[in-house]
């Protein structure tokens, strides 16, 4: 499993999970990784953290983390259609990787990071400029599949 993390400023580092991802590996990556990127992302700047309901997001754990750290959190809707933007960007990274033929792991995680290096800030900025027209898409289809 690869983590990573976006702002319309650019991406971040990328973290590589050899485990199952439960709530106290996940704290160590955003104590590791999510901690800096925001540092790298948005210097002194408020932001808002926008994750998916996977149990490790979602475990009371995680939400004390959030609440000690000073972090706020999406408020994001059960089996609501996922609109965070940096599912788009894993599907750009999967689409300029659809040549390559990594041999081992090692080549595949080199890969995915040049790949990633490679994401530009105006590409994650459109990305999250979209939102808006995703939101109303996603209103207008009352919750059903949209071209997003």
């Amino acid at each position: 499993m690869v983590w990573g993390a976006m702002s319309s400023a650019g991406v971040g580092p990328l973290c590589f999970l050899r485990s199952k991802v439960n709530a106290a590996v996940y704290q160590e990556v955003l104590e590791h990784f999510m901690l800096p990127a925001a540092d790298q992302l948005y210097g002194d700047a408020d932001f808002i953290f926008q994750q998916d309901l996977a149990p490790a997001h979602s475990a009371k754990a995680s939400s004390t983390w959030f609440k000690d750290h000073g972090i706020p959190v999406l408020n994001w809707q059960a089996n609501s259609p996922d609109l965070n933007p940096i599912e788009n960007l894993w599907g750009i990274v999967k689409r300029k990787m659809r040549y390559a033929r990594p041999k081992n792991a090692e080549e595949l995680k080199a890969t995915i990071r040049a790949t990633w290096a490679l994401i530009t800030p105006e590409q994650c900025h459109r990305l999250i400029d979209s939102m808006p027209r995703r939101i109303a898409a996603v209103i207008q289809a009352k919750g059903a599949p949209t071209k997003y």
